[in-house]
């Protein structure tokens, strides 16, 4: 079925797009949407090049091929450890680093091109905002409290000599990317398929959610709207509070959702991510999207999941 999105893609120019992060599950499968559309992809990877779609660098060395970057139409950035790893000073520092190092040799790189990128889509998060409760929160709402904000909070900052050299800068707010292989749904469905899986603590935190599949495809719109500029929400407009996502994942398996993992356990399983993480509460609505006319695929969770689980 053609959407609203693939129209505006079908009719779009032929880009030369560079993507930082695309082994990743959202970059692989963003780089294969891009494909799809026409675009060159040139990937940025941590070895020597080896042909002309790739892109050597080496942030944690501040390294990287600009003479191969030049030429680029737009630069995707999501590089970064990842998040889901029990937290110590070792691992902080290199969830910091490894984003807010590679956006600031990204940035000054193409500050400093004679031909510069029309635009630059870098990542960020949801964590943004903080452990918010029930707070309604979109584009326009202030920035929280707690290591994940102020990594957030960094990362974006780092965007800042682009911008100021005339680049589009849009900063990616993601939420939890539900996927069929990968990430934290994927994790969950052998033991919700065991029949032991349950909400996280209280159950009343609120999960700001996306289906991959629209992640992509507002990444799509993104690149052929320059109106959208600055922090967008990656998020479906409905978010769901933890206790309703376990039990709408265990419908779909037609499995109970009976054992709830206690808070305490959680925090001695994995320290402060789980507060920072697994116990946050961030209502967040892509109000940015939906103000530039971007149409969700999957906005409901049980029709995501339908969809997601199917396949």
């Amino acid at each position: 079925m053609t959407t609203q999105q693939d129209e505006v893609h079908g009719r779009e120019t032929r880009r030369t797009i560079a993507i930082s992060g695309s082994s990743g599950l959202i970059g692989t499968a963003l780089a294969a949407a891009l494909v799809r559309d026409g675009h060159v992809v040139k990937h940025l990877v941590r070895r020597e090049a080896r042909d002309s779609n790739e892109i050597m660098w080496h942030p944690e060395r501040a390294e990287i091929d600009a003479e191969r970057l030049e030429g680029a139409d737009v630069v995707v950035n999501l590089s970064g450890e990842p998040l889901d790893q029990r937290w110590n000073g070792e691992v902080k520092r290199r969830i910091r680093e490894s984003r807010v190092k590679a956006t600031t040799l990204l940035a000054t790189t193409i500050a400093a091109m004679q031909r510069k990128p029309t635009a630059m889509l870098s990542g960020s998060a949801i964590g943004i905002y903080g452990n918010r409760g029930d707070e309604l929160l979109d584009e326009r709402s202030a920035t929280g409290s707690g290591f994940l904000a102020e990594v957030c909070r960094e990362w974006e900052a780092s965007t800042r000599v682009a911008e100021d050299a005339g680049v589009r800068v849009v900063h990616l707010r993601t939420g939890l990317v539900l996927a069929r292989y990968g990430g934290l749904l994927a994790k969950l469905l052998t033991p919700f398929r065991l029949g032991v899986g349950g909400k996280l603590g209280s159950g009343r935190q609120w999960m700001s959610w996306i289906a991959l599949e629209d992640w992509v495809g507002a990444l799509r719109f993104a690149l052929s709207h320059d109106e959208i500029v600055g922090p967008v929400n990656l998020a479906a407009p409905n978010p769901t509070t933890n206790a309703d996502f376990t039990h709408a994942v265990a419908n779909e398996l037609h499995r109970p959702a009976a054992i709830a993992v206690p808070a305490f356990a959680l925090k001695i399983a994995f320290g402060e991510m789980a507060n920072e993480a697994a116990l946050a509460s961030q209502r967040a609505t892509p109000a940015a999207l939906l103000r530039a006319g971007y149409t969700f695929t999957l906005p409901a969770l049980e029709q995501a999941l339908a969809s997601i689980l199917s396949r």
